[in-house]
């Protein structure tokens, strides 16, 4: 057993240290690319007032609106095939992890060999049959002296959590088509509303004017004015319901279940609650937001995999080590003496390997550059959205205060047109040309609404839709 009394490891250890200084990576280019500074984006702001909660749909108040969205986070294929992505992220990070630990594997081998009379073997083994076998332990270890394996590791670690949080971009982007289609579909109940309401009214017009027209008081040119203005009405309507049968058919679709169509019941934009809504650029946003975190992830994975590609030029120090028995003869392999014990450290180191190395080195270096740069734009694109949305949310609350008064103005105008037209003050296109411009301003009214609130959905998938990172993702 005097080949146990020496250990190699630290004679192992020297020769590494000297062969690392070996590694050469002069004139490989270096980075150019560099982090956009969050001081020169324009934030600022409150930090933590502007965050979205997790479930910001519910602050509409609508039972049915909550019920899509359950059924659309849990049932939507472009959802699951998100969450597959991360399960196999997952799985890559603990492969990445596994080299980082010792393996420790355990063989019995068992063969039946004739001896060749004219080779090593001396007699009695010499030209023989003869049973062998062996029974023993194995373990392997490269130590991780230069953190290539431990980068590996980490860039997985960063990659996991890259799709961890697109998983969340995606949640994030659904939840906002699912609202503002919820609302558009409101709108066109609301204008359908009106058109019913305009039906109604030119109905009870026609009326008057039939009977002001059977009284000599009107000409057959105001019965057919009033009488063509019923099928106009009838073909909005008609017009309205279609556009609403659709939507109602996009919703049941990106809830991922197209039968739940035929439940479904029209909103009205009118019984919604209003959102809560910042009045400024937010100095938390690049933490708010699920893309902005899954470049920043990218640009941390690819530094690691540069460091990686680095590591590939020190030495590979592997440790291997066996003990058990073996035995010519199975009647012998469990006796006294068939034991065997080895340990074998190893060094390898690439010398030459037609630039192989130093071109992936380069290509890392180009892959970081790239991280930082998508970063960048995800980062400027994210504050552009924000001030986007901000901006339009305060022009439409400004634009609504305007069109009320000027919906009053329409509506007074209209009440005065209809009793002049009753008391024969005035011919009845001047009650047409009143009533064409009340309805228009009922369906800037609606609109208008709509926009504010889609605004405002729009505002909340700028800031993130509630986004904070899980703990799915292991770190170690």
């Amino acid at each position: 057993m005097t080949l146990f009394k020496l250990n190699p490891l630290p004679a192992v250890m020297a020769i590494a240290m000297a062969l690392a200084g070996c590694a050469d990576m002069s004139g490989i280019q270096s980075l150019q690319a560099k982090s956009v500074e969050a001081s020169a984006l324009g934030l600022g702001g409150s930090a933590g007032a502007s965050a979205p909660s997790a479930q910001w749909w519910q602050t509409l108040g609508d039972a049915q609106l909550d019920q899509l969205m359950n059924t659309a986070l849990a049932s939507n294929p472009n959802l699951k095939l998100a969450q597959t992505r991360l399960n196999k992220a997952q799985a890559a990070l603990g492969l990445a992890n596994s080299a980082t630990l010792p393996q420790l594997t355990g063989s019995l081998d068992v063969a039946r060999q004739q001896y060749t009379a004219n080779g090593l073997y001396p007699p009695p083994l010499a030209g023989t049959v003869w049973n062998s076998g062996t029974l023993q332990l194995n373990a392997g270890w490269e130590m991780d002296f230069f953190g290539k394996y431990q980068a590996a590791l980490d860039a997985a670690i960063g990659s996991a959590k890259a799709l961890e949080a697109d998983t969340q971009a995606a949640s994030n982007l659904l939840a906002s088509q699912i609202a503002r289609t919820y609302l558009h579909w409101g709108r066109l109940h609301d204008q359908r509303k009106v058109a019913e309401r305009s039906l109604a009214q030119r109905e009870e017009s026609l009326k008057l004017v039939r009977e002001r027209f059977n009284a000599g008081l009107d000409t057959k040119l105001e019965l057919r004015q009033s009488e063509g203005g019923l099928p106009e009405a009838r073909q909005q309507i008609e017009a309205l319901q279609e556009q609403m049968t659709l939507a109602r058919h996009a919703l049941a679709a990106l809830a991922g279940s197209p039968a739940l169509a035929q439940d479904l019941k029209a909103p009205s934009l009118a019984t919604l609650r209003p959102f809560s809504s910042p009045t400024q650029l937010p100095a938390n946003l690049l933490g708010l937001r699920p893309d902005v975190a899954a470049a920043r992830w990218r640009v941390e994975a690819a530094g690691k995999d540069l460091v990686n590609a680095k590591a590939q030029f020190y030495p590979n120090i592997n440790l291997v080590a066996f003990a058990g028995l073996s035995s010519i003869g199975l009647d012998r392999l469990f006796r006294s003496k068939s034991e065997q014990l080895g340990i074998a450290p190893a060094i390898r180191l690439p010398i030459f390997d037609g630039g192989r190395l130093r071109a992936n080195v380069s290509a890392k270096t180009a892959d970081l550059d790239a991280a930082i740069e998508s970063y960048n734009a995800t980062v400027i694109e994210a504050v552009h959205e924000t001030i986007d949305q901000l901006a339009s949310l305060q022009s439409v609350r400004r634009q609504r205060a305007e069109q009320a008064q000027a919906q009053t103005a329409a509506e007074s105008a209209y009440d005065i047109a209809l009793q002049r037209y009753k008391a024969g003050l005035t011919p009845y296109l001047n009650v047409l040309a009143t009533e064409t411009q009340v309805l228009a301003q009922r369906r800037q009214a609606i609109d208008l609404q709509l926009r504010e609130q889609d605004t405002q959905v729009g505002l909340i998938k700028a800031l993130g839709g509630g986004y904070s990172p899980t703990e799915t993702v292991a770190t170690r």
